[in-house]
Protein backbone atom coordinates (compact mmCIF):
# COMPACT_ATOMS: atom_id res chain seq x y z
CA UNK A 1 0.00 0.00 0.00
CA UNK A 2 1.14 3.52 -0.70
CA UNK A 3 2.33 5.54 2.27
CA UNK A 4 -0.49 8.00 2.87
CA UNK A 5 1.86 10.35 4.68
CA UNK A 6 3.62 10.92 1.36
CA UNK A 7 0.49 11.68 -0.65
CA UNK A 8 0.47 15.03 -2.35
CA UNK A 9 -1.90 17.32 -0.48
CA UNK A 10 -3.86 20.11 -2.10
CA UNK A 11 -6.21 22.80 -0.88
CA UNK A 12 -9.92 22.11 -1.07
CA UNK A 13 -12.29 25.04 -1.23
CA UNK A 14 -9.59 27.73 -1.06
CA UNK A 15 -6.98 28.58 1.52
CA UNK A 16 -9.49 28.39 4.37
CA UNK A 17 -10.77 24.93 3.46
CA UNK A 18 -9.48 21.61 4.76
CA UNK A 19 -6.44 20.05 3.18
CA UNK A 20 -7.15 16.82 1.35
CA UNK A 21 -5.04 14.56 -0.86
CA UNK A 22 -5.89 13.74 -4.44
CA UNK A 23 -6.34 10.08 -3.49
CA UNK A 24 -8.74 10.99 -0.68
CA UNK A 25 -10.78 13.17 -3.05
CA UNK A 26 -11.19 10.58 -5.80
CA UNK A 27 -14.11 8.54 -4.34
CA UNK A 28 -16.32 11.64 -4.15
CA UNK A 29 -15.16 12.86 -7.56
CA UNK A 30 -16.00 9.54 -9.21
CA UNK A 31 -19.36 9.35 -7.41
CA UNK A 32 -20.58 12.88 -8.04
CA UNK A 33 -18.67 14.45 -10.93
CA UNK A 34 -16.96 11.96 -13.25
CA UNK A 35 -19.06 11.87 -16.48
CA UNK A 36 -19.29 8.08 -16.87
CA UNK A 37 -22.51 8.13 -18.87
CA UNK A 38 -21.19 10.76 -21.29
CA UNK A 39 -18.09 8.66 -21.90
CA UNK A 40 -20.20 5.56 -22.53
CA UNK A 41 -22.35 7.48 -25.05
CA UNK A 42 -19.23 8.61 -26.83
CA UNK A 43 -17.53 5.20 -26.94
CA UNK A 44 -20.74 3.40 -28.00
CA UNK A 45 -21.12 5.41 -31.23
CA UNK A 46 -24.85 4.79 -31.31
CA UNK A 47 -24.68 1.10 -30.50
CA UNK A 48 -26.31 1.68 -27.11
CA UNK A 49 -29.60 2.60 -28.77
CA UNK A 50 -32.58 0.34 -29.50
CA UNK A 51 -32.64 0.51 -33.29
CA UNK A 52 -32.45 -2.78 -35.16
CA UNK A 53 -28.93 -2.46 -36.55
CA UNK A 54 -27.18 -1.48 -33.33
CA UNK A 55 -24.54 -3.90 -32.06
CA UNK A 56 -25.54 -4.53 -28.45
CA UNK A 57 -22.13 -6.14 -27.72
CA UNK A 58 -20.09 -3.25 -29.13
CA UNK A 59 -19.34 -1.49 -25.84
CA UNK A 60 -18.88 -4.84 -24.09
CA UNK A 61 -15.83 -5.52 -26.31
CA UNK A 62 -14.05 -2.26 -25.42
CA UNK A 63 -10.96 -2.59 -23.22
CA UNK A 64 -10.49 -0.45 -20.13
CA UNK A 65 -7.38 -0.45 -17.96
CA UNK A 66 -7.39 0.66 -14.34
CA UNK A 67 -4.22 1.87 -12.66
CA UNK A 68 -4.61 1.28 -8.93
CA UNK A 69 -2.56 2.70 -6.08
CA UNK A 70 0.98 1.35 -6.13
CA UNK A 71 1.08 1.45 -9.97
CA UNK A 72 -0.90 -1.78 -10.26
CA UNK A 73 -2.20 -2.15 -13.81
CA UNK A 74 -5.44 -4.05 -14.36
CA UNK A 75 -5.82 -4.49 -18.11
CA UNK A 76 -8.49 -6.10 -20.30
CA UNK A 77 -11.42 -4.89 -18.21
CA UNK A 78 -14.76 -4.85 -20.04
CA UNK A 79 -18.25 -3.79 -19.02
CA UNK A 80 -21.74 -4.49 -20.21
CA UNK A 81 -22.91 -0.89 -19.94
CA UNK A 82 -22.38 2.41 -18.19
CA UNK A 83 -23.85 1.18 -14.93
CA UNK A 84 -21.34 -1.67 -14.75
CA UNK A 85 -18.47 0.67 -15.60
CA UNK A 86 -19.55 3.16 -12.96
CA UNK A 87 -19.90 0.44 -10.34
CA UNK A 88 -16.36 -0.80 -11.03
CA UNK A 89 -14.93 2.71 -10.90
CA UNK A 90 -16.61 3.43 -7.57
CA UNK A 91 -15.54 0.10 -6.13
CA UNK A 92 -11.88 0.17 -7.23
CA UNK A 93 -11.32 3.95 -7.31
CA UNK A 94 -8.45 3.84 -9.86
CA UNK A 95 -5.75 6.48 -9.96
CA UNK A 96 -6.10 6.47 -13.75
CA UNK A 97 -8.41 5.02 -16.39
CA UNK A 98 -7.02 4.14 -19.82
CA UNK A 99 -9.10 3.32 -22.89
CA UNK A 100 -8.08 0.63 -25.35
CA UNK A 101 -9.55 -0.80 -28.57
CA UNK A 102 -12.74 -2.65 -29.35
CA UNK A 103 -11.73 -6.31 -29.68
CA UNK A 104 -13.26 -9.19 -31.61
CA UNK A 105 -14.59 -10.59 -28.32
CA UNK A 106 -14.96 -9.55 -24.71
CA UNK A 107 -11.39 -8.80 -23.50
CA UNK A 108 -12.03 -10.69 -20.28
CA UNK A 109 -12.62 -13.85 -22.37
CA UNK A 110 -9.49 -13.39 -24.51
CA UNK A 111 -7.89 -16.69 -23.39
CA UNK A 112 -10.78 -18.65 -24.91
CA UNK A 113 -10.03 -17.40 -28.43
CA UNK A 114 -6.23 -17.54 -28.67
CA UNK A 115 -4.87 -15.99 -31.86
CA UNK A 116 -8.42 -15.28 -33.07
CA UNK A 117 -8.66 -12.56 -30.41
CA UNK A 118 -7.61 -9.28 -32.00
CA UNK A 119 -8.48 -5.56 -31.98
CA UNK A 120 -11.13 -4.64 -34.56
CA UNK A 121 -11.30 -0.88 -34.21
CA UNK A 122 -9.95 1.98 -32.19
CA UNK A 123 -9.80 5.76 -32.41
CA UNK A 124 -6.72 7.18 -34.11
CA UNK A 125 -4.83 8.82 -31.24
CA UNK A 126 -1.90 11.20 -30.84
CA UNK A 127 0.16 12.13 -27.80
CA UNK A 128 2.39 15.21 -27.55
CA UNK A 129 4.47 15.83 -24.42
CA UNK A 130 6.45 18.93 -23.48
CA UNK A 131 9.34 16.80 -22.22
CA UNK A 132 10.18 16.17 -25.88
CA UNK A 133 10.88 19.92 -26.20
CA UNK A 134 13.35 20.09 -23.31
CA UNK A 135 16.19 20.87 -25.70
CA UNK A 136 14.48 24.05 -26.95
CA UNK A 137 12.51 25.40 -23.98
CA UNK A 138 14.36 27.51 -21.43
CA UNK A 139 11.59 28.04 -18.88
CA UNK A 140 11.87 24.55 -17.39
CA UNK A 141 12.15 20.85 -18.12
CA UNK A 142 10.65 17.50 -17.18
CA UNK A 143 7.19 17.90 -15.66
CA UNK A 144 7.33 21.70 -15.78
CA UNK A 145 4.60 23.56 -17.68
CA UNK A 146 3.81 27.27 -17.75
CA UNK A 147 2.43 30.01 -19.96
CA UNK A 148 5.82 30.41 -21.64
CA UNK A 149 6.01 26.87 -23.01
CA UNK A 150 2.27 26.31 -23.57
CA UNK A 151 2.51 28.04 -27.02
CA UNK A 152 4.50 24.98 -28.16
CA UNK A 153 1.41 22.90 -27.41
CA UNK A 154 -1.05 25.36 -28.90
CA UNK A 155 0.73 25.47 -32.28
CA UNK A 156 0.90 21.67 -32.23
CA UNK A 157 -2.88 21.51 -31.79
CA UNK A 158 -3.44 23.96 -34.66
CA UNK A 159 -1.12 22.14 -37.08
CA UNK A 160 -2.28 18.59 -36.33
CA UNK A 161 -5.96 19.55 -36.22
CA UNK A 162 -5.74 21.43 -39.53
CA UNK A 163 -3.87 18.59 -41.19
CA UNK A 164 -6.30 15.93 -39.99
CA UNK A 165 -9.25 17.92 -41.30
CA UNK A 166 -7.87 19.30 -44.56
CA UNK A 167 -5.53 16.54 -45.71
CA UNK A 168 -7.35 13.44 -44.40
CA UNK A 169 -10.94 14.68 -44.25
CA UNK A 170 -11.54 13.78 -40.59
CA UNK A 171 -14.23 15.77 -38.79
CA UNK A 172 -14.74 14.27 -35.33
CA UNK A 173 -11.65 15.19 -33.36
CA UNK A 174 -11.33 15.52 -29.59
CA UNK A 175 -8.38 17.31 -27.98
CA UNK A 176 -7.71 16.75 -24.27
CA UNK A 177 -5.24 18.28 -21.82
CA UNK A 178 -3.31 15.45 -20.19
CA UNK A 179 -3.45 16.94 -16.70
CA UNK A 180 0.21 17.84 -16.46
CA UNK A 181 2.51 18.60 -19.39
CA UNK A 182 0.93 17.34 -22.61
CA UNK A 183 -2.07 16.92 -24.87
CA UNK A 184 -3.94 13.98 -26.37
CA UNK A 185 -5.90 13.80 -29.60
CA UNK A 186 -8.74 11.35 -30.38
CA UNK A 187 -9.87 11.05 -34.01
CA UNK A 188 -13.26 9.36 -33.87
CA UNK A 189 -14.48 9.20 -37.49
CA UNK A 190 -15.52 5.68 -38.60
CA UNK A 191 -12.78 5.67 -41.22
CA UNK A 192 -10.18 6.57 -38.58
CA UNK A 193 -11.36 3.89 -36.16
CA UNK A 194 -11.05 1.23 -38.86
CA UNK A 195 -7.44 2.01 -39.80
CA UNK A 196 -4.96 -0.87 -39.63
CA UNK A 197 -1.68 -0.56 -37.72
CA UNK A 198 0.15 0.07 -40.99
CA UNK A 199 -2.27 2.82 -41.97
CA UNK A 200 -2.04 4.45 -38.55
CA UNK A 201 1.72 4.44 -38.81
CA UNK A 202 1.49 6.07 -42.23
CA UNK A 203 -0.79 8.86 -40.96
CA UNK A 204 1.47 9.52 -37.98
CA UNK A 205 4.56 9.49 -40.19
CA UNK A 206 2.92 12.06 -42.46
CA UNK A 207 3.05 14.50 -39.53
CA UNK A 208 6.48 13.41 -38.28
CA UNK A 209 8.79 16.03 -39.74
CA UNK A 210 10.86 16.08 -36.56
CA UNK A 211 13.51 13.35 -36.94
CA UNK A 212 15.51 13.58 -33.73
CA UNK A 213 18.92 15.20 -33.17
CA UNK A 214 22.18 15.08 -35.06
CA UNK A 215 25.39 17.06 -34.53
CA UNK A 216 23.86 19.20 -31.82
CA UNK A 217 20.74 20.28 -33.67
CA UNK A 218 17.27 18.94 -34.37
CA UNK A 219 16.68 17.38 -37.77
CA UNK A 220 13.52 18.16 -39.72
CA UNK A 221 12.47 16.66 -43.04
CA UNK A 222 12.59 19.77 -45.22
CA UNK A 223 13.48 18.68 -48.73
CA UNK A 224 14.72 20.92 -51.48
CA UNK A 225 12.40 22.79 -53.83
CA UNK A 226 8.92 24.04 -53.03
CA UNK A 227 7.23 22.92 -49.83
CA UNK A 228 4.19 20.68 -49.86
CA UNK A 229 1.11 22.94 -49.36
CA UNK A 230 0.41 21.31 -45.99
CA UNK A 231 3.97 21.93 -44.84
CA UNK A 232 3.79 25.52 -46.07
CA UNK A 233 0.55 25.95 -44.11
CA UNK A 234 2.21 24.60 -40.97
CA UNK A 235 5.20 26.86 -41.54
CA UNK A 236 2.86 29.85 -41.81
CA UNK A 237 1.31 29.03 -38.44
CA UNK A 238 4.74 28.62 -36.89
CA UNK A 239 6.26 31.79 -38.38
CA UNK A 240 3.60 33.93 -36.76
CA UNK A 241 3.79 32.19 -33.38
CA UNK A 242 7.58 32.17 -33.49
CA UNK A 243 7.93 35.95 -33.51
CA UNK A 244 4.87 36.82 -31.45
CA UNK A 245 5.17 34.33 -28.59
CA UNK A 246 7.82 31.62 -28.79
CA UNK A 247 10.96 33.71 -29.23
CA UNK A 248 10.15 36.29 -26.54
CA UNK A 249 8.86 33.65 -24.11
CA UNK A 250 11.77 31.24 -24.46
CA UNK A 251 14.46 33.95 -24.94
CA UNK A 252 16.25 31.78 -27.47
CA UNK A 253 18.35 34.59 -28.94
CA UNK A 254 19.65 36.10 -25.75
CA UNK A 255 23.34 35.45 -25.17
CA UNK A 256 23.92 31.89 -24.02
CA UNK A 257 23.99 28.26 -25.17
CA UNK A 258 20.52 28.43 -26.77
CA UNK A 259 21.64 31.31 -28.97
CA UNK A 260 24.77 29.45 -30.05
CA UNK A 261 22.75 26.31 -30.74
CA UNK A 262 20.40 28.24 -33.01
CA UNK A 263 23.30 29.62 -35.07
CA UNK A 264 24.34 26.05 -35.94
CA UNK A 265 21.42 25.90 -38.38
CA UNK A 266 23.02 28.51 -40.63
CA UNK A 267 24.78 26.66 -43.48
CA UNK A 268 27.84 28.93 -43.85
CA UNK A 269 30.41 30.18 -41.35
CA UNK A 270 30.56 33.49 -43.21
CA UNK A 271 26.83 33.90 -42.75
CA UNK A 272 27.17 33.23 -39.02
CA UNK A 273 29.75 36.00 -38.73
CA UNK A 274 27.52 38.38 -40.72
CA UNK A 275 24.64 37.67 -38.35
CA UNK A 276 26.83 38.31 -35.32
CA UNK A 277 27.86 41.69 -36.76
CA UNK A 278 24.25 42.63 -37.42
CA UNK A 279 23.35 41.71 -33.86
CA UNK A 280 26.08 43.99 -32.56
CA UNK A 281 24.85 46.81 -34.80
CA UNK A 282 21.24 46.22 -33.75
CA UNK A 283 22.11 46.39 -30.06
CA UNK A 284 23.69 49.82 -30.65
CA UNK A 285 20.89 51.10 -32.84
CA UNK A 286 18.41 53.53 -31.38
CA UNK A 287 15.74 52.12 -33.68
CA UNK A 288 15.53 48.99 -31.59
CA UNK A 289 13.74 51.01 -28.91
CA UNK A 290 11.83 48.83 -26.51
CA UNK A 291 11.54 45.87 -28.86
CA UNK A 292 12.37 42.49 -27.41
CA UNK A 293 16.02 41.66 -28.06
CA UNK A 294 15.07 38.20 -29.34
CA UNK A 295 12.77 39.68 -32.01
CA UNK A 296 15.37 42.31 -32.97
CA UNK A 297 18.03 39.66 -33.43
CA UNK A 298 15.67 37.38 -35.36
CA UNK A 299 14.85 40.18 -37.83
CA UNK A 300 18.57 40.80 -38.24
CA UNK A 301 19.16 37.09 -38.90
CA UNK A 302 16.38 37.01 -41.52
CA UNK A 303 17.84 40.10 -43.20
CA UNK A 304 21.32 38.55 -43.36
CA UNK A 305 19.98 35.31 -44.84
CA UNK A 306 17.87 37.14 -47.43
CA UNK A 307 20.85 39.25 -48.48
CA UNK A 308 22.94 36.11 -48.92
CA UNK A 309 20.17 34.45 -50.97
CA UNK A 310 19.90 37.49 -53.26
CA UNK A 311 23.68 37.51 -53.66
CA UNK A 312 23.74 33.86 -54.68
CA UNK A 313 20.85 34.28 -57.13
CA UNK A 314 22.48 37.33 -58.75
CA UNK A 315 25.55 35.38 -59.80
CA UNK A 316 25.92 34.79 -63.49
CA UNK A 317 25.72 31.32 -64.95
CA UNK A 318 23.99 28.23 -63.61
CA UNK A 319 22.55 28.57 -60.10
CA UNK A 320 24.31 26.35 -57.59
CA UNK A 321 21.35 24.80 -55.78
CA UNK A 322 23.65 22.93 -53.40
CA UNK A 323 24.49 26.34 -51.98
CA UNK A 324 21.18 28.12 -52.58
CA UNK A 325 18.91 25.35 -51.25
CA UNK A 326 20.26 25.28 -47.67
CA UNK A 327 20.26 29.09 -47.61
CA UNK A 328 16.59 29.29 -48.63
CA UNK A 329 15.57 26.60 -46.15
CA UNK A 330 17.56 27.58 -43.08
CA UNK A 331 15.12 30.14 -41.64
CA UNK A 332 12.15 27.77 -41.84
CA UNK A 333 14.38 24.94 -40.65
CA UNK A 334 15.21 26.87 -37.48
CA UNK A 335 11.53 27.52 -36.77
CA UNK A 336 10.42 23.97 -37.59
CA UNK A 337 13.21 22.38 -35.58
CA UNK A 338 12.23 24.33 -32.49
CA UNK A 339 8.43 24.42 -32.73
CA UNK A 340 7.01 21.79 -35.12
CA UNK A 341 4.88 19.16 -33.28
CA UNK A 342 6.92 16.31 -31.81
CA UNK A 343 4.67 13.27 -31.70
CA UNK A 344 5.10 10.17 -29.58
CA UNK A 345 4.94 7.94 -32.63
CA UNK A 346 4.48 4.67 -30.75
CA UNK A 347 1.17 5.85 -29.31
CA UNK A 348 -0.30 6.38 -32.77
CA UNK A 349 1.08 3.33 -34.57
CA UNK A 350 -0.69 0.49 -32.77
CA UNK A 351 -4.41 -0.08 -32.47
CA UNK A 352 -4.02 -1.73 -29.05
CA UNK A 353 -2.12 1.17 -27.46
CA UNK A 354 -3.84 2.55 -24.36
CA UNK A 355 -4.54 6.24 -23.79
CA UNK A 356 -5.79 8.02 -20.68
CA UNK A 357 -9.52 8.73 -20.64
CA UNK A 358 -10.76 12.32 -20.71
CA UNK A 359 -11.83 13.72 -17.32
CA UNK A 360 -9.40 11.53 -15.42
CA UNK A 361 -7.47 13.28 -12.65
CA UNK A 362 -3.69 13.42 -12.81
CA UNK A 363 -2.50 11.81 -9.57
CA UNK A 364 0.46 14.20 -9.12
CA UNK A 365 -1.14 17.53 -10.01
CA UNK A 366 -4.76 16.80 -9.14
CA UNK A 367 -5.79 18.50 -12.39
CA UNK A 368 -8.71 17.19 -14.43
CA UNK A 369 -7.97 16.10 -18.01
CA UNK A 370 -10.36 18.54 -19.64
CA UNK A 371 -11.14 18.81 -23.36
CA UNK A 372 -9.55 21.60 -25.40
CA UNK A 373 -11.15 23.68 -28.11
CA UNK A 374 -8.61 24.03 -30.96
CA UNK A 375 -10.19 27.37 -31.91
CA UNK A 376 -9.34 28.90 -28.53
CA UNK A 377 -6.31 26.84 -27.55
CA UNK A 378 -4.10 29.94 -27.32
CA UNK A 379 -6.22 31.17 -24.43
CA UNK A 380 -5.99 27.92 -22.47
CA UNK A 381 -4.16 28.32 -19.16
CA UNK A 382 -2.62 25.01 -18.02
CA UNK A 383 -1.47 26.53 -14.72
CA UNK A 384 -4.44 28.37 -13.25
CA UNK A 385 -7.20 27.68 -15.75
CA UNK A 386 -7.64 23.94 -15.19
CA UNK A 387 -10.00 22.66 -12.47
CA UNK A 388 -8.47 20.42 -9.82
CA UNK A 389 -10.34 17.63 -8.13
CA UNK A 390 -10.10 19.41 -4.81
CA UNK A 391 -11.34 22.74 -6.17
CA UNK A 392 -14.35 20.98 -7.67
CA UNK A 393 -15.13 19.26 -4.39
CA UNK A 394 -14.76 22.61 -2.69
CA UNK A 395 -17.43 24.00 -5.00
CA UNK A 396 -19.65 21.03 -4.23
CA UNK A 397 -19.27 21.62 -0.51
CA UNK A 398 -19.99 25.33 -0.92
CA UNK A 399 -23.09 24.60 -3.02
CA UNK A 400 -24.36 22.12 -0.41
CA UNK A 401 -23.77 24.59 2.39
CA UNK A 402 -25.57 27.33 0.46
CA UNK A 403 -28.50 25.03 -0.25
CA UNK A 404 -28.81 24.08 3.40
CA UNK A 405 -28.87 27.79 4.25
CA UNK A 406 -31.61 28.45 1.73
CA UNK A 407 -29.28 30.34 -0.63
CA UNK A 408 -28.89 29.84 -4.36
CA UNK A 409 -25.44 29.13 -5.73
CA UNK A 410 -23.96 28.38 -9.12
CA UNK A 411 -24.02 24.62 -9.86
CA UNK A 412 -20.79 22.70 -10.12
CA UNK A 413 -20.22 22.17 -13.82
CA UNK A 414 -17.67 20.14 -15.71
CA UNK A 415 -17.93 20.82 -19.43
CA UNK A 416 -18.46 17.78 -21.65
CA UNK A 417 -19.62 19.75 -24.65
CA UNK A 418 -16.55 18.92 -26.76
CA UNK A 419 -17.57 15.25 -26.70
CA UNK A 420 -20.21 16.42 -29.17
CA UNK A 421 -17.77 17.41 -31.89
CA UNK A 422 -15.69 14.29 -31.32
CA UNK A 423 -18.50 11.78 -31.65
CA UNK A 424 -18.87 10.08 -34.98
CA UNK A 425 -22.10 10.55 -36.98
CA UNK A 426 -22.82 6.85 -36.69
CA UNK A 427 -21.25 3.50 -36.02
CA UNK A 428 -19.66 2.03 -39.15
CA UNK A 429 -21.89 -0.99 -38.66
CA UNK A 430 -25.00 1.01 -39.43
CA UNK A 431 -23.86 3.91 -41.56
CA UNK A 432 -26.91 5.18 -43.41
CA UNK A 433 -29.37 3.69 -40.95
CA UNK A 434 -29.51 6.88 -38.93
CA UNK A 435 -27.47 9.82 -37.83
CA UNK A 436 -26.08 10.84 -34.49
CA UNK A 437 -27.10 14.31 -33.38
CA UNK A 438 -25.55 15.88 -30.32
CA UNK A 439 -26.28 19.28 -28.97
CA UNK A 440 -23.68 21.35 -27.15
CA UNK A 441 -24.19 20.77 -23.45
CA UNK A 442 -22.71 21.86 -20.18
CA UNK A 443 -24.36 19.38 -17.83
CA UNK A 444 -24.85 19.78 -14.13
CA UNK A 445 -23.08 16.53 -13.41
CA UNK A 446 -24.63 16.23 -9.99
CA UNK A 447 -27.97 15.44 -11.62
CA UNK A 448 -28.83 17.34 -14.78
CA UNK A 449 -29.99 15.62 -17.94
CA UNK A 450 -27.71 15.02 -20.89
CA UNK A 451 -28.71 16.77 -24.09
CA UNK A 452 -28.13 13.77 -26.29
CA UNK A 453 -30.28 12.48 -29.11
CA UNK A 454 -30.09 9.58 -31.49
CA UNK A 455 -32.44 9.79 -34.42
CA UNK A 456 -33.08 7.10 -37.02
CA UNK A 457 -35.65 6.87 -39.83
CA UNK A 458 -39.08 6.19 -38.42
CA UNK A 459 -37.89 6.21 -34.83
CA UNK A 460 -38.54 8.76 -32.13
CA UNK A 461 -35.56 10.50 -30.55
CA UNK A 462 -34.54 9.35 -27.12
CA UNK A 463 -32.96 11.45 -24.38
CA UNK A 464 -31.42 9.31 -21.63
CA UNK A 465 -30.43 11.19 -18.50
CA UNK A 466 -27.06 11.12 -16.83
CA UNK A 467 -27.79 9.58 -13.45
CA UNK A 468 -25.72 10.89 -10.54
CA UNK A 469 -23.56 8.51 -8.59
CA UNK A 470 -24.27 7.46 -5.04
CA UNK A 471 -23.73 9.99 -2.28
Amino acid sequence: MADTSKKQRLDQGGTDGPRISVQEAMPTYYAKLFPTQHMVKWLSYGNDSKHAQADSHFFNRREFCFTLQGDIFVRYQAFKDGAALQEAILRRCPDKIDIGPVYSANPMDRHKFGVAFHPEERELVFDIDLTDYDDVRTCGSGGHICGKCWPLMSVAVKIIDKGLRDEFGFKHILWVYSGRRGIHCWVCDPSARQLSDEQRSAVASWFAMYKGHEEGKARVALLGGNMHPAVERAAGILRSAWVQTLLPAQQLLEDGPQCEALLRYLPEEGLVETVRKKWTEASRSRNAGNMDVNVVRWRALEEAVNERVREERSKKGVVNFKVLGPLERCVDEIIMAHAYPRLDMEVSKKMNHLLKAPFCVHPKTGKVCVPLDPNTVDDFDPVDGVPTVTSLLGELAAAKEAAEGGKRSAPVRLSCQLYATASSPASPRHMGAGSMQRRPYLPRLAGASTYYQYSSPGAAAVQPSNQPGPS
